[in-house]
């Protein structure tokens, strides 16, 4: 029999999405949910993995669900196609992730580079990190694991996420039996997308840094953050040479640019290389760079701009959407959980024979 192909990503309803989740996924999604190679597409919003970090905020959370939502479908995700669905809403990822608990050291959780990368950048104490959120893995495996996911894709940050995920899969597989599905990881083909930087070029896109532009920006806030993005500091008068190593403008460019973006906003250069050669020279100043880049931003997040517009008019449908999606996320979730109670030999009532044999022992 055939294996099926089933993709599983998501994201965490902390606000609402940005071009770094845009380019490190999201896009990569539509394009795959359009190809017609995958059998199911499931997408989940992880409301449950966002309250570890905001467990004196839940109305953030709850808030942002729609925004996720409604970012999901603007950007082309369609539910007759990918079943979105709330991570929360299926309580058999809870069990699931109980039983995997078993099969993960402390140590090996510390070592985990996103672990401790997420940990730092939230200035968690070691006697403070919440359980929860120092268990992501094991939660995210839950989450791959109960749907069958094939393929998963991620920005790179995530890469360390899905190698703990395959380990868990191995362990159990060889503890009880040929059960869970290993997943393959998907990254980005252009290397500028792997992990884009912040507005500020310091660090990747975070929305807890607020160096992000979101996939909702008004046309108005757009330029303007484009504008005050990080150039190079040494790039002080027109005619001075630039760098474009570690300049965001560029990195920018190397993530949205195409060659016929030239022939519409800049069409004194053919290529974004003889642009970068210019600037390196000198005598191509940051703001005409800056104002190219904003061009073809506005042409990206424009059309979902206003598709987003048009389903903030019907919000309770959005809800309708998600429930059906939850509905459906539940009923897959279900069936493995029961292959992993079968596997691990915890489902009591449903093994008759198991019960046959214990009334024969008694009797004997």
């Amino acid at each position: 029999m055939k294996k099926e192909k089933v993709i599983l990503t998501g994201d965490r309803p902390t606000g609402k999405l940005h071009i770094g989740h845009y380019v490190g996924s999201l896009k990569r999604r539509v394009e795959l949910q359009n190809s017609g190679e995958f059998d199911k597409i499931f997408i989940m919003i992880a409301d449950a993995q966002a309250l570890t970090d905001n467990v004196d905020n839940p109305e953030k959370v709850r808030q942002n669900i729609i925004e996720v939502a409604l970012d999901y479908l603007a950007c082309g995700i369609d539910p007759a196609k990918t079943t979105i669905f709330i991570q929360s809403q299926i309580a058999e990822l809870c069990e699931l992730s109980f039983y995997y608990m078993n099969l993960v050291s402390v140590s090996r959780l510390q070592r985990n580079p996103t672990v401790k990368t997420e940990i730092q950048m939230r200035n968690f104490e070691n006697n403070s990190i919440p359980v929860g959120f120092f268990t992501y893995p094991i939660s995210q495996a839950a989450d791959i694991t109960a749907f069958k996911g094939t393929v998963v894709p991620v920005g790179e940050d995530q890469k360390p996420m899905l190698e703990q995920t395959n380990e868990i899969v191995r362990r159990f597989n060889h503890i009880y039996g040929e059960t869970l599905i290993e997943p393959e990881i998907l990254l980005p083909d252009n290397a500028a997308c792997l992990r884009l930087p912040g507005l500020d070029g310091k660090a990747k896109m975070s929305k807890s840094l607020g160096n992000c532009i979101y996939l909702s920006e008004t046309a108005e806030e757009l330029q303007k953050k484009v504008k005050s993005m990080y150039t190079d500091p040494d790039h002080i008068r027109v005619e001075d040479p630039g760098k474009i190593e570690g300049n965001t403008v560029f990195t920018y460019l190397d993530a949205f640019c195409r060659p016929e973006h030239f022939e519409r906003y800049l069409p004194e250069y053919a290529n974004l290389d003889e642009l970068k050669a210019h600037y390196q020279r000198g005598g191509l100043g940051d703001m005409k760079v800056k104002r190219f880049l904003g061009a073809i931003m506005e042409e990206e997040l424009g059309p979902i701009r206003e598709r987003r517009k048009e389903l903030e008019k019907d919000i309770p449908a959005i809800y309708e959407m998600l429930r059906k999606g939850c509905e459906t996320a539940r009923e897959v979730a279900a069936e493995t959980l029961s292959e992993v109670r079968s596997a691990m030999k915890i489902n009591y009532f449903e093994d008759m024979s198991f019960i046959d044999e214990q009334a024969k022992r008694f009797q004997e």
